[in-house]
């Protein structure tokens, strides 16, 4: 992720890249060359710099996003915010305390497919989200913190509001996972107004699934992110004659236009940009961070009760 958000922010208009920090020199000197930045060993090399971009392993976050805080430098952190709901709820506050903007990278926020569906979003009542990927051995975190997070990140923000009830299960399953980080998380959430989530996160399937099933009343909103693709579905009952078949229902399918092929990391530095100008509403930002981290939490807990 760190050579992505290099990329990303040497190509942006409004930012320059000026130094790739990573404890491995071969690493972090080839990036750094490769978008004509320098290379320091660790953040006391920084330099000056308007802002931070953080993408380190999720257990170094906490440590580095108090020296970046400390510094009164604005922080974009990859998600999770920190491995513990108390190491990232104290991110926040010593975030609000200094008066210096924070995010966190829930990229999906800024899928085109799902910032579609936002627009057609009317009363969902159920939400079925599934996040699975084959196995990668180098990833060490668990699904839940890794994977469902974002979904949880999405869901909140449809219902508007948190879950009052987060009922779960974690699985560890592949012989190369640590016992403590999970392959498999599912999680059920209920909210206030009575509606209900699933959303299921894997990294033991054999096939990449990035989708979205949302029900309202009168009809289905499904969202491909990985074909970037939106589909409603309508069931309609009533007297249909077609050539002489009778139909006393049917199903009307509308494919939307998506509103936008900006690269999600793209519009994500977008609105960091924004943050560190002051155009963007800091406090929103912080506030909108920590209700995903907490379902995460609720289901860790869920699932050793």
């Amino acid at each position: 992720m760190g050579s992505l958000h290099a990329r990303v922010v040497t190509g942006h208009p409004d930012t320059e890249l000026a130094v790739v920090v990573d404890p491995n020199e071969q690493t972090g000197r080839a990036v750094a060359d490769r978008y004509g930045a320098r290379w320091a060993a660790d953040p006391e090399g920084l330099g000056e710099v308007d802002a931070v971009i953080v993408a380190a392993a999720t257990q170094y976050h906490h440590g580095i996003g108090v020296d970046i805080i400390d510094r009164g430098l604005p922080l974009l952190m990859e998600k999770p915010l920190a491995d513990r709901l108390t190491d990232a709820e104290d991110l926040v506050s010593r975030s609000q305390q200094a008066g210096t903007p924070l995010m966190c990278g829930f990229l999906e926020r800024y899928n085109p497919g799902l910032l579609t569906a936002f627009q057609l979003l009317e009363n969902p009542v159920h939400i079925a989200a599934q996040r699975h990927s084959p196995y990668v051995a180098r990833i060490r975190t668990g699904v839940a913190s890794d994977l469902l997070i974002h979904d949880a990140d999405i869901v909140v923000r449809m219902m508007g509001a948190e879950p009052s009830r987060v009922v779960g299960a974690l699985t560890c399953a592949h012989p190369e996972s640590e016992p403590t980080s999970e392959d498999i998380a599912e999680a059920v959430l209920t909210f206030p107004s009575g509606s209900t989530a699933n959303i299921s996160a894997s990294r033991l399937s054999q096939r990449k699934v990035r989708g979205f099933v949302i029900t309202e009343l009168d009809r289905l909103i499904e969202v491909d992110m990985l074909r970037n693709a939106v589909t409603i579905y309508r069931h309609v009952l009533g007297e249909n004659v077609d050539e002489g078949l009778s139909y006393k229902q049917q199903t009307i399918i509308e494919i939307p236009q998506i509103v936008s092929n900006r690269e999600p990391l793209g519009a994500q530095l977008d609105r960091f940009v924004e943050l560190i100008r002051g155009s963007a509403d800091a406090d929103a930002e912080r506030a909108a961070i920590l209700p995903a981290h907490r379902v995460v939490e609720a289901l860790r807990e869920s699932a050793s009760a």
